[in-house]
């Protein structure tokens, strides 16, 4: 049952989506996805806390794509909170925003990897900066390090929007509306389906 305070009738109770939702070709859909969270790099990363099933979300470098660059995986140190989250409760959100807005919404599950061949493959010398080297031999912050490990988020739904205007153009809809009451148009307003997803993995 969805949440509902009035009775808007024929006329849309969410202008703003109506006025911004943008339903391009598919292709274009994931390109504009992919590229938008490439001029990002960095993310949050919501997990759900086991004991209080409360949420939490940590600032997270992506380290690699995978699956059409829908797929993203991060290094994390495998003592780590969010590894218990996520042994708990897979289910994870991962969310873009830059200095113009534009915003995305990425929900899926997670594995967490720790093969060495994984690891290698898209180890970084900067994790040595998080880790530290604790003078043992192994816990050395290479790629050979057992704390490292890697975050696989596979997919399954996208929201995500990007600006159809500059700046000046986005203040004047805005301006606009103000005045006018009519909703602002300043976002290309997406969604993803897991089916949609799924098709051009």
């Amino acid at each position: 049952m969805s949440f509902s305070n009035t009775d808007t009738g024929s006329k849309p109770a969410d202008p703003y989506k109506a006025e911004n939702k943008s339903e391009p070709d598919l292709k274009t859909k994931v390109d504009d996805l992919v590229s938008f969270i490439e001029s990002c790099k960095f993310g949050m990363m919501t997990t759900r806390i086991e004991s209080s099933g409360l949420l939490v979300s940590r600032c997270m470098a992506v380290a690699a794509k995978e699956g059409g660059g829908l797929d993203l995986l991060f290094h994390t140190n495998t003592e780590s909170g969010k590894t218990d989250d996520l042994k708990h409760d897979p289910k994870i959100n991962m969310a873009f925003l830059d200095g113009e807005g534009q915003w995305a919404s990425i929900s899926g599950t997670a594995d967490i990897i720790t093969d060495r061949e994984t690891v290698r493959k898209y180890y970084s010398p900067q994790l040595k900066a998080w880790l530290g080297d604790l003078g043992d031999g192994k816990h050395d912050g290479g790629p050979e390090d057992p704390r490292i490990g890697v975050i696989k988020i596979t997919a399954q739904t996208a929201t995500y929007a990007v600006s159809s205007t500059n700046f000046i153009s986005r203040q004047y809809q805005v301006a606009k509306g103000t005045v006018t009451g009519q909703p602002a148009s300043v976002n290309k307003l997406r969604e993803i389906s897991e089916e949609e997803l799924q098709e051009c993995k």
